[in-house]
């Protein structure tokens, strides 16, 4: 589990593919200390297992599974990444719950500068657009980030200097794909009630019924 507050950003040093899947090697370019192997790391937002280290350099496999959902696939030697370390328990959690299983990939639809913070809108699956609601979280690229505004095929955030310095959000362009991770509190909510049998969603002896989550703006 992450947090979703980038510790900073690491270089690709190594990728070497299979068929179906890829080892990569990353050297952080910050200092990161106290990972063994075993360890999980999270890198552009996908939850990855540390396999060996050597002279600074993590060694990771990556699923056929992860390559799919994600960005990973498309990294190249030189290529910069963002990095958190797996969440311990007596850690802070400033930013959200992050389990690193992406959702999916969405797109860079504008990069606007707003008086020294930036906007982003960042387009998206109607699939998990439904997730997404203002002032709610979402991770882009392992990063989290509050919802300013969504609709149906879109959702805007801002990225404050902090964010920028710490993180390669900013380096990718108009157009570039992002790593997306939907609140998780937000499909739990989903699977209990929205989805629950015809019977269930008319009992409001709980005060709560399916009426009621989509005014508070969970579903669709």
């Amino acid at each position: 589990m992450f947090t979703g507050l980038v510790e900073g950003i690491g270089k690709i040093k190594d990728i070497r593919r299979t068929q179906d899947d890829m080892r990569v090697t990353i050297i952080p370019l910050f200092e990161f200390t106290d990972c063994r192997v075993g360890d999980s790391i999270c890198v552009d937002g996908v939850c990855l297992t540390v396999t060996h280290i050597k002279e600074g350099a993590y060694t990771m496999d990556v699923s056929g599974e992860s390559i799919s959902l994600s960005t990973l696939g498309h990294l190249r030697g030189g290529d910069e990444v963002n990095l958190e370390r797996a969440l311990r328990p007596t850690d802070r959690l400033g930013g959200h719950l992050v389990s690193g299983h992406l959702d999916g990939t969405g797109k860079i639809l504008k990069k606007d500068a707003k008086r020294g913070f930036w906007l982003l809108r960042i387009g998206l699956d109607q699939e998990l657009s439904r997730y997404t609601i203002e002032k709610g979280s979402i991770a882009v690229d392992g990063i989290s980030l509050t919802i300013n505004s969504c609709e149906d095929r879109f959702f805007e955030v801002s990225i404050i200097p902090q964010t920028v310095k710490d993180t390669t959000l900013l380096k990718k362009r108009v157009g570039d794909p992002v790593n997306l991770e939907t609140d998780l509190i937000g499909k739990y909510v989903e699977k209990f009630f929205l989805r629950a049998r015809p019977e269930q969603q008319r009992d409001t002896s709980s005060g709560i019924d399916l009426e009621m989550l989509i005014k508070q703006g969970f579903g669709d």
